[in-house]
């Protein structure tokens, strides 16, 4: 079970992955083996998969966000999994979900700018058959982010 310093442990790394134990060790009030050890711990139990940095899309020259909604006429496990291997293989694809309603797939693609989104569509079709595809440009980011809420934490 987690308590309220592990839940301010995790939200706190989850906004700055780089920070110094000592640091976050004062602002969760234990001391730095203490907290250290609770890191750790996290760490093995699962709650924490990994650390990773958030790079600048703009200064890595992918401003460009295109949502791909995908249908298909093949639900095969097969087929499934040859999509997921094809999608997997091409970095510009940053999140890939399965979806209910009209769509079966959702793609969230980055791009250096729309015009590129065509080489992306075609490594797709050229391996896998496709239904239907339409594409969305994301015109504004209103709200980004990787934290995700850490009060359900069991």
């Amino acid at each position: 079970m987690l308590d309220d310093r592990d839940r301010r442990i995790l939200d706190m790394l989850q906004k700055d992955a780089g920070i110094s134990v000592t640091d976050l060790a004062e602002y969760v009030a234990l001391s730095v083996s203490a907290c250290s050890r609770r890191i750790q711990r996290l760490e093995e139990s699962g709650h924490i998969l990994r650390r990773i940095i958030v790079l600048d899309r703009e200064r890595m020259g992918v401003p460009t966000t295109v949502f791909a909604l995908v249908k298909t006429a093949h639900h095969s496990d097969e087929w499934t999994e040859t999509f997921r291997r094809i999608i997997s293989d091409i970095p510009e694809i940053v999140e890939a979900h399965r979806l209910t309603g009209n769509h079966d797939y959702i793609l969230k693609i980055v791009l250096p700018r729309v015009e590129h989104y065509d080489v992306i569509y075609k490594q797709i079709v050229r391996k896998l058959e496709l239904f239907d595809v339409s594409a969305s440009i994301s015109m504004e980011e209103l709200k980004h982010g990787m934290a995700i809420p850490v009060g359900y934490a069991r």
